[in-house]
């Protein structure tokens, strides 16, 4: 793909020059909105980021030239990456990189149709030479052979099934918001023709509802479907009293941010309600029982994650365009969510529980906003693993922001939803170090994780980025403990928050695609912190360990314990009956002097649908035992993928060790997939 290399050279020479949150969707001093300085966390290696691969911070006029110029050579783009006669390319977004490279994100259709799973993001040097392709669909052709355009199903089949599915969620419509759509299913490998439906409503919680389903045109089967609605001077309830940005009439219009405003629905449940307005610049009093602390809270979340994109990583605004999004509060009544929509590009928030804690914190505001972005790039779809990364992407810059903040009143930390207190009893929403604590989320991979709510199969990524900005163990960090463990029990040192963050938004925005999972947000994150940092980097190493330390992926040099360690391993699948006699897995210790460590390592790998009815003991060869883990009716995270650590030294080391099992309550099964002892 080639390009004026004119205006190409304009371009870049002035870019250069100028940079010269349940499932809910969550997402004092004197503080403001504007830019601010906060610690970076976790122990930084030395390299720094090659300058010319950071993004350049984009005028909204510099980025329409750019989309100009890609919208120019698009035919000719097509052709170089050989696509089909019938295949045209959409430009949907662009990034820049300080040296010129360019990272074109498009959309494609087929037959004039939309063919959904085919968007890809084209890298381009500032030469205009394609260096690279990233594509959402697996097909293994470039060409997608065309599809006929007759359906052998009615679109009121289509529609009748979207109907189907969105009443399981709740919705009462009783006819889609648009007519059946003819579109190119791509999401399997290959191209069909299916029907896209989107049925409106409500969701049983009272959230808005933007069901897409998927129907083969051909069949009628239900190829797929997502949820579009992401579950994300002042006086705050949560951040103190703030400096706001507003228009001199006194509205909450803030005019140095694309001019975004806060407006009061006042309980109702659509439409934009009411742009908050008064008598004088002064905007609540800090209670619940003001209506405009709320707007205050939203309007200063909005404003410190528009500041952090664009002074941190120089997107202006959401859509990279200098336009705001709106903010709505005081949704529905005792409603406890918060959400993100493309179809309004706004973000809204419920009062919480007895309309007293409004979902406005700093974190869930930059939770939904992120989703909005997301939406703009990446376009991670919201289902499967691409929908958990969806949501941890809206958790990790929600951390990002808050850190940014600098907020004496809501500093920043590794929960997520800490201050709206959605259980009652003081406990976040979520947790990054360990997200199991909350007690649906994952803490590790494992190959079901697509089936899960994407709100809990987001736990490993959030795992992930806390591990690579801070590290495993113990820590404390403004005050809050946290204890992040691996799921091989080996160790991880972070790099530091900012270096995550930056990997984490570069592979968003130049390396992801619509259907990108587990595997290949992997990959996306080495080739940017290659990109970043080189391939023989420390930072390089930290992303490859963050991985393996959810179970993505090996360990760099595959991960050996310490040269001193001695490992014993029985990787023999033993199965555990359900509510049944206790089932054991040993190994058998040879050549280790004298008695057993006081930290001997236990590592147990099990995979069962319901933890929570699992005992695990460790037997000595003497027949003495160690309690590992008892049963507990609140755990109900599935799997145990941990490494325990006990005081052996009364034991004598050589002899035969067992890993003891026994599931105590009936319905739910499961394997120990191996167990080891590390001395």
């Amino acid at each position: 793909m080639r390009s004026t290399p004119s205006r190409r050279a304009t371009a870049t020479g002035a870019l250069i020059a100028a940079a010269a949150l349940i499932a809910v969707a969550v997402p004092s001093g004197v503080a403001s909105a504007g830019p601010a300085s906060a610690p970076a966390g976790g122990i930084t290696a030395g390299t720094k980021a090659d300058p010319a691969a950071l993004p350049v911070k984009l005028s909204p006029a510099q980025r329409a030239e750019l989309l100009s110029e890609a919208n120019g050579t698009k035919a000719a783009t097509a052709k170089e990456l050989g696509l089909g006669p019938t295949e045209k390319l959409v430009v949907r977004d662009v990034v820049q990189d300080r040296d010129g490279t360019t990272h074109t994100r498009y959309e494609r259709t087929l037959g004039g149709l939309p063919v959904l799973g085919g968007d890809l993001v084209v890298k381009e040097s500032a030469a205009g030479a394609t260096e690279g392709v990233s594509k959402a669909s697996k097909a293994t052709s470039a060409q997608l052979k065309a599809v006929g355009l007759a359906a052998d199903v009615a679109p009121a089949a289509a529609e009748k099934q979207a109907l189907g599915a969105a009443k399981a969620e709740g919705s009462k419509a009783t006819e889609a918001e648009k007519a059946p759509r003819k579109v190119v299913w791509l999401g399997g490998g290959s191209p069909k023709l299916a029907y896209e439906t989107v049925v409106g409503g409500l969701q049983h919680d009272g959230t808005p509802n933007e069901l897409h389903v998927i129907t083969d045109a051909a069949s009628g089967e239900k190829l797929y479907e997502w949820q579009a609605v992401h579950n994300g001077t002042g006086n705050t309830q949560y951040s103190g009293q703030v400096t706001l940005g507003t228009a001199p009439s006194y509205t909450l219009t803030d005019t140095t941010r694309g001019n975004h405003k806060t407006y009061n629905l006042n309980r109702g449940s659509s439409g934009t309600g009411t742009l908050f307005s008064g008598p004088d610049d002064i905007w609540g009093d800090g209670t619940p029982q003001n209506a405009e602390t709320a707007g205050a809270d939203a309007h200063y979340g909005a404003a410190l994650t528009w500041d952090y994109f664009k002074n941190v990583h120089g997107r202006s605004g959401i859509r990279g365009d200098g336009v705001g999004a709106y903010s709505r509060v005081h949704y529905g009544n005792n409603y406890v969510n918060a959400f993100w929509q493309d179809s309004c590009f706004c973000m809204t928030y419920g009062d919480g529980d007895g309309n007293a804690k409004p979902l406005t914190s700093i974190d869930v505001a930059a939770h939904e906003m992120t989703h909005g972005l997301t939406s703009n790039t990446a376009g991670l779809r919201y289902s499967g693993e691409s929908g958990g990364l969806n949501e941890a992407t809206s958790d990790i810059f929600a951390a990002a922001v808050e850190f940014h903040a600098n907020n004496s009143e809501d500093q920043g930390d590794y929960l997520v939803g800490e201050k709206i207190d959605i259980r009652g009893n003081g406990t976040p929403l979520r947790y990054m170090d360990k997200p199991s604590r909350d007690g649906n989320s994952k803490d590790y991979w494992y190959s079901g994780i697509g089936n899960v709510d994407v709100h809990y199969s987001s736990g490993p990524a959030n795992h992930w980025y806390y591990l690579l900005s801070e590290g495993s163990g113990a820590k404390t960090i403004n005050g809050v403990s946290y204890d992040s463990p691996t799921s091989d029990g080996l160790p991880v040192t972070g790099i530091g928050r900012d270096k995550a963050s930056l990997i984490w938004f570069k592979a968003l925005t130049t390396k992801f695609t619509s259907t990108t999972n587990y595997a290949a947000a992997r990959t996306g994150t080495l080739a940017v912190a290659s990109e970043l940092y080189g391939a023989t980097s420390p930072e390089y190493a930290a992303v490859a360990h963050a991985w393996a330390g959810i179970n993505v992926g090996d360990r760099p040099g595959g991960g050996d314990p310490d040269p001193g360690d001695k490992v014993f391993e029985n990787d023999t699948v033993v199965n555990i009956p359900d509510a049944g006699a206790a089932v054991t897995s040993s190994v058998n210790v040879t050549g280790i002097a004298g008695n057993a460590p006081s930290d001997l390592k236990v590592g147990v790998n099990i995979s069962h649908t319901w933890r929570g009815d699992l005992v695990i003991d460790l037997v000595a060869p003497d027949g003495g035992t160690f309690r590992l883990k008892n049963t507990s009716s609140g755990d109900s995270a599935d799997n145990v993928v941990e490494t325990y650590t006990v005081n052996a030294s009364s034991k004598v080391a050589n002899g035969e060790w067992k890993l003891r099992v026994q599931d105590r309550a009936r319905y739910d099964i499961g394997r120990i997939n191996s167990f080891k002892l590390t001395f």
